[in-house]
């Protein structure tokens, strides 16, 4: 199977007054159709408030 084009995400906010950052959580993966008209996406999760965000996937940095 190809590489995914983009990663989807559920991010779960920072809690106020403490040093916590959001958490970015993978959830699944998505793939451009073959007529580039959308997007065929596969989930591993669904986010409880029923918000994904997509990020195209880059090739993360490598710890030192």
């Amino acid at each position: 199977m190809a590489k995914p084009s983009h990663i989807a995400y559920v991010v779960v906010d920072a809690k106020e007054g403490t040093d916590r950052k959001a958490r970015w959580i993978e959830i699944g993966a998505a793939w451009p159709n073959e007529d580039g008209k959308g997007f065929n996406i596969t989930l591993d999760a669904l986010p409880p408030n029923g918000r994904v965000t997509l990020r195209v996937n880059e090739p993360k940095p490598k710890a030192d």
